[in-house]
């Protein structure tokens, strides 16, 4: 499965209009990202970035990104981080996810996903860190979700 997401990304993002069908192909994959309308900018192994627009459909009634909206856009940043580096012969489920909320959402938001390489060799515990940015540059969320890698069965 690695290969297929990582690969996949490799081959959608050089053509025409690649990253959103790419973006379109994961929500198919798992339909809960359709809320949010993801636009993956990058995914390689330990890193995951996508674009979390700021539409009527994810605000809350002060106008702002809902929180849980940027949750599911940093869980689905940690999903391609971790489909394109969990290693062959494992796999791997979301165990928690610690978030702060440090800055109202006003903006389009990035999501970002990233591990080190020794996270993945040192345990059944792998931590993800995971951080939302508005367009200024301003961290509005930032965390750690938590997961679990086993060896397949």
């Amino acid at each position: 499965m690695a290969t297929q997401v990582l690969g996949m990304w490799l081959r959608f993002r050089t053509l025409p209009g690649g990253t959103r069908l790419f973006s379109y192909a994961f929500t198919r994959r798992a339909p809960y990202f359709r809320s949010i309308r993801p636009r993956f900018v990058q995914i390689s192994p330990n890193f995951a970035s996508l674009q979390l627009p700021k539409r009527r459909a994810v605000q809350n009634h002060i106008g702002t990104v809902h929180a849980i909206a940027v949750c599911n856009g940093l869980e689905a940043a940690m999903g391609a981080l971790a489909e394109a580096t969990v290693p062959a012969g494992k796999r791997w489920l979301p165990k928690g996810m610690e978030v702060a909320y440090l800055a109202k959402s006003t903006s389009d938001l990035t999501c970002t996903a990233e591990t080190d390489p020794a996270d993945w060799t040192a345990g059944p515990d792998v931590p993800v860190r995971v951080r939302a940015t508005r367009a200024d540059g301003t961290v509005v969320v930032e965390g750690t979700i938590n997961l679990w890698v086993t060896d397949k069965k």
